[in-house]
């Protein structure tokens, strides 16, 4: 099988589908984008990724056998779960609560929670300082909201689309293992807890997340939060 060309940065957004690629077994060639220097305004990068935002594969071998490129977290675990047969669901039903859960976390936790990363944690030591407190308090308190919405759901069901695990696990579990970032609580969630410590502890999930995890956190600077935050 030829590896496919994973272009990445150790984000959650990165994290879903090195996840996904180390769950599936599927070879990969690693490609760096950092974010904080603008690899991702590059031409080359644009060609796979016109939105300029990573993560994206190119898969030498795609459908019929003719290459294929790809962006959008979301959209790559459903074509990667598609090729490998795995990590979808045995039936149409289950397939269903996968993509509803996955469209969840596409839509609600991972814009969410950005945001609170946002506001709280790069706003405030911006120049001049952002340190808004209405912005702090809307988005902790919805991905508070959301957080609950997906403890009620653990509440009735082992993973996030049923008592199987799934690229809609894979999808939300980067953001949610980043809680105490977001200052939310697990005291009142514990099937959420439950939850995050059940994925992180899967091989799979801690090596997907490793991934070149050093490199992670160096954009405090000026010049990188004007490239990351460019209007």
């Amino acid at each position: 099988m030829l590896p496919i060309d994973f272009y990445y940065w150790p984000t959650p957004n990165g994290w879903k589908v090195s996840i996904a690629l180390e769950e599936m077994g599927l070879p990969y060639d690693l490609h760096l984008i950092d974010i904080g220097k603008g690899d991702q305004f590059k031409a080359g990068f644009l060609d796979i990724s016109p939105n300029n935002r990573m993560p994206a594969i190119t898969d030498p071998d795609g459908p019929d056998g003719a290459p294929i490129s790809l962006f959008e977290s979301g959209a790559i675990l459903m074509y990667l779960a598609r090729k490998t047969g795995r990590f979808y669901g045995e039936t149409e039903r289950d397939r269903i609560a996968v993509e509803q859960w996955l469209m969840w976390q596409m839509g609600g936790v991972g814009p969410m929670a950005g945001q609170a990363h946002h506001f709280l944690k790069y706003a405030p030591k911006m120049d001049p300082p952002q340190d808004l407190p209405y912005a702090k308090d809307r988005y902790r308190a919805e991905v508070g909201r959301l957080y609950g919405v997906l403890d009620r759901q653990l509440a009735k069901t082992e993973f996030v689309a049923g008592d199987f695990y799934s690229i809609a696990d894979m999808s939300i579990w980067p953001w949610a293992s980043l809680w105490e970032g977001q200052q939310q609580a697990l005291h009142d969630k514990p099937h959420f807890a439950r939850w995050l410590y059940a994925v992180g502890n899967r091989p799979a999930v801690q090596a997907g997340q490793s991934l070149k995890i050093e490199l992670r956190g160096g954009h405090q600077g000026k010049q990188a939060q004007s490239v990351l935050f460019k209007r």
